[in-house]
């Protein structure tokens, strides 16, 4: 017997079968399923996203399905825009170089502190502990300049084309990043946020990609999948190997280092080959420093911050668009902005979020309006909140534990359907 008062048909374990009827309608709802189903057909509709259902850290509700939004709130990327105090439009070169100028002073500190670690002055045991509070720390600021490369690709950074393109390639191939190439399959992204066919980056698995092996979902299988997405999954990963990447670039050269790749177009190629110049000449710099200080010194200084900017940054976008409440469309069901709310503000602590620029807690004001710059996105998502209402996404959850969810619950999405939402096989 149901807890709704309703006999269950034994159709195996359904993990909601604890839930009244009613609360298993609403999800529903909620999910895009028939809500009017009786209680066992909704019962193993749901039986996919029940984990993501129970969990008790998420927000309250998903994403609306309602589109066009209803009367209230009824908004249209003009109504969100108008909401804004035109100031939050202005970019100046000054702002972001003077941001920029802070975050390569504080990498300078860090580093010469660093010099002193291993000091006699020091206990033996303290490098165990000083370096990978460097390591983190430095990390993280690395982090901050690698999104204020980002700023420039999004033109966000200045006004002018020319200085943005010129601080992003010298920021980014800093950080052993392809700036044009990265700019233009980002731009993509921006442009199909949300698309199952479309975009560039996170795209679902579908139910016949993932199988319904359920080895995957060990907990130690679980644990080397996050492990390895977040040391390699960027590069190579993404970068050379389209691991992440849509469907629609399988077999083909989807590598971001070629300039013939398949999301590039003619125009692209020489940017394309100026950015792989800049690229060899940064990872040069970093083989003559190894030669000269030694490996292990620009391991210690360089290589495991820079590989702790490439856990950030990669957990930063999984986090930005994969969660149990975040639905993905097909067809016509999609547009661009619908597409573009299909994202979710998250908070890494006011320390890491002021470090980050805040490119974690105004994501949803990025995706909208990604040539705002990065300093006056707090003031604009006030303003964006009042007129999204329940469209706004924000979640509180804790990042270690959102991590875990999204990674256990969020591994397919089915085959077919306009609408479809995140589900496990377990």
């Amino acid at each position: 017997m149901g807890k709704g008062g309703e006999k269950t048909q034994n159709v195996g374990p359904m993990k909601l079968d604890h839930m009244p009827t009613e609360e298993l309608r609403k999800w529903a709802k909620q999910y895009g399923e028939n809500s009017e189903a009786d209680r066992d057909v909704l019962l193993k509709s749901l039986n996919g996203l029940a984990d993501g259902i129970m969990d008790k850290d998420r927000p309250a509700n998903n994403l609306p399905l309602a589109w066009p939004p209803p009367s209230n709130p009824k908004f249209s990327l003009k109504t969100i825009r108008d909401a804004i105090p035109a100031h939050c439009f202005q970019r100046n070169l000054y702002t972001s170089l003077s941001h920029l100028f802070s975050d390569l002073c504080l990498i300078a500190v860090l580093a010469y502190g660093a010099t002193w670690i291993g000091h006699s002055s020091l206990p033996a045991w303290s490098g165990y502990i000083l370096w990978p509070l460097y390591w983190y720390a430095q990390g993280s600021v690395m982090t901050g300049v690698w999104v204020l490369a980002h700023e420039c690709g999004h033109q966000s950074f200045s006004e002018s084309e020319l200085a943005n393109n010129i601080v992003g390639t010298i920021c980014h191939s800093m950080l052993l990043v392809p700036y044009h190439s990265w700019r233009i399959t980002h731009g993509k992204h921006h442009a199909n946020t949300g698309s199952c066919e479309n975009d560039e980056v996170f795209a679902p698995y579908t139910k016949a990609d993932w199988g319904m092996e359920e080895m995957r979902e060990a907990p130690i299988a679980l644990a080397f999948g996050i492990f390895k997405m977040l040391t390699v999954g960027w590069i190579p990963g993404y970068l050379v190997l389209n691991v992440t990447g849509p469907k629609k670039y399988a077999g083909k050269n989807a590598n971001h280092f070629s300039p013939s790749a398949v999301f590039f177009d003619p125009k692209d190629y020489w940017l394309i080959v100026q950015t792989d110049i800049a690229w060899i000449m940064a990872f040069s710099a970093i083989v003559a420093a190894s030669y000269t200080y030694g490996f292990q010194a620009v391991a210690y200084f360089y290589l495991l911050p820079y590989m702790i900017t490439n856990f950030h940054l990669v957990l930063i976008t999984y986090l930005q668009h994969t969660d149990v409440y975040m639905p993905h469309f097909r067809g016509k069901e999609w547009n661009w902005l619908r597409g573009a709310l299909c994202t979710v503000d998250r908070s890494f602590g006011p320390v890491l979020d002021h470090t980050f620029h805040h490119i974690v807690d105004t994501h949803v004001c990025h995706h909208l309006f990604s040539k705002m710059p990065f300093y006056h996105a707090q003031e604009a998502t006030l303003h964006i909140k009042r007129v999204l209402g329940e469209y706004y996404m924000q979640d509180n959850t804790p990042i270690a534990r959102a991590l875990w969810r999204s990674w256990k619950d969020c591994q397919y999405v089915e085959d077919e359907g306009e609408v479809v939402f995140y589900k496990n096989v377990k």
